[in-house]
């Protein structure tokens, strides 16, 4: 059986306190976080992710796929170079990426994470 599952309206109630792994090192940003899809396995969720101007320094422990619908950012790996990142560009960041995402200007982005 196929199911389609829409998470463009972020329908849930977000969760606002900053993930694990993320740290502010600059500024007074805020993030906010909507989970729109769980899969049936636990290995994926979907959804999406609004983060305020500001700095924080990250570490993932999951594959992230992101598409940025609106804002800019500057994420720069430890030890490699920025990137500057705005609304239409996709994205891939591996499970082992360290580094920071400056928010230049208000983000909102949808993502898929690889959980497992």
């Amino acid at each position: 059986m196929t199911t389609l599952t829409t998470m463009t309206d972020c329908s849930v109630e977000p969760m606002t306190a900053d993930l694990d792994g993320w740290k502010v090192i600059a500024g007074n940003p805020g993030m906010k976080t909507w989970i729109e899809y769980t899969s049936p396995d636990e290995s994926m969720i979907t959804g999406c992710w609004e983060a305020t101007p500001g700095t924080y320094h990250a570490t993932y422990a999951s594959w992230e796929f992101i598409h940025i619908i609106e804002g800019e950012a500057v994420i720069t790996p430890d030890g490699g170079e920025p990137k500057t990142i705005k609304a239409g560009d996709a994205l891939m960041l591996e499970a082992d990426f360290v580094g920071t995402w400056e928010i230049k200007q208000k983000i909102f982005k949808h993502f898929a994470i690889k959980l497992k």
